[in-house]
């Protein structure tokens, strides 16, 4: 038979399943309650992420670079943040009027929004028209004229995305239009997820923003190529098997170099050059059939025999010069 209870054994069980049920109460109060998105538009890695911010650093050095050399002043360009949020977050934050690109990627269902914002949208057509970016002008809105201008500065930019991006594939920007309003730069949907990149230029002693923001809804076959690559030896594809020595050598093969074959030597006065006519003939220190000296670069490293190959002038290397030689 069970043991039966007394009253005072049940009122202490009761008393204790209190006091426990309170303290378990106070320590669901004390836990801090973290919201929880069920949109969450993070479909992009935190390592993905990373990737695409070295992508994005190398683009930034290689632009710098081109408007270090169009703007005539000193040019730096930082990549500041690399976010994922919500379409209708970005167009809340874009200004009106506003300068606005819209791109997409061939081949792809991916499209993007070049954003400058206008103060350098305006400094950079007065510097490419000869100013020093401080004009003053009452309206911010981009002229056809102004838009015009600002596609040499855009256009090297799809080429400069398209070099970055080839450490994941072969990937083409192509420019769409000008858009001032970024009610009518539709590239999703207003609850889709973007990728947005963020820039700042220092031109000279001013700071201008840049942003680029892609369309995260077409981005899975992008994304499963960062995946299987490692970022400590992420190069383009287009050189996967392939050595640094052996890129440096395909390159160095193309490398085209200044050939000079010297004919011969003499030494005349400036009154025999003045008076020199068409028809003269100048006497020179090498005889029909010696070698003549080949330079590459200003440099001796060849001697060789002159002649004709296909009615075309040429030189026929007879033996490289040693370094002892020269």
């Amino acid at each position: 038979m069970a043991e039966v209870l007394s009253q005072q054994e049940i009122d202490q069980l009761l008393n204790k399943m209190k006091t426990g049920g309170e303290q378990t109460t106070v320590a669901i109060q004390d836990k801090e309650a973290i919201p929880f998105d069920f949109r969450l538009p993070n479909r992009i890695s935190k390592n993905q992420l990373r990737t695409i911010r070295n992508i994005h650093e190398n683009f930034s050095e290689s632009l710098s670079s081109f408007l270090l050399s169009k703007l005539q002043s000193i040019v730096n360009i930082n990549v500041i943040s690399v976010d994922q949020i919500y379409y209708s977050e970005y167009v809340l934050s874009v200004s009106n009027p506003a300068c606005l690109f819209t791109f997409d990627i061939k081949n792809t269902d991916i499209r993007g929004i070049l954003e400058l914002s206008p103060e350098l949208a305006l400094a950079l057509v007065d510097r490419l028209l000869g100013g020093n970016g401080t004009g003053t002008k009452q309206s911010k809105l981009i002229t056809p004229i102004e838009q015009k201008v600002l596609y040499v500065v855009v256009e090297k930019i799809m080429v400069d995305l398209r070099k970055a991006w080839q450490i994941i594939g072969e990937y083409e920007f192509i420019i769409e239009h000008f858009e001032p309003d970024i009610d009518f730069a539709q590239i999703t949907s207003q609850s889709e997820s973007v990728l947005l990149i963020s820039f700042e230029l220092f031109i000279g002693e001013q700071s201008y923003l840049m942003n680029l923001c892609f369309a995260t809804f077409a981005f899975d076959a992008i994304l499963s190529k960062m995946s299987n690559q490692k970022l400590s030896s992420i190069r383009p594809v287009k050189y996967d098997g392939t050595t640094a020595k052996g890129i440096i050598s395909s390159h160095l093969q193309k490398t085209i170099l200044n050939l000079v074959v010297e004919f011969g030597t003499t030494t005349i006065s400036i009154n025999e050059l003045m008076n020199l006519e068409k028809g003269d003939v100048i006497k020179v220190n090498k005889k029909i059939g010696d070698e003549l000296k080949i330079r590459i670069n200003n440099k001796l490293m060849f001697m060789g025999q002159p002649g004709i190959v296909s009615k075309q002038k040429a030189v026929k290397i007879s033996h490289k010069i040693d370094a002892k030689d020269k």
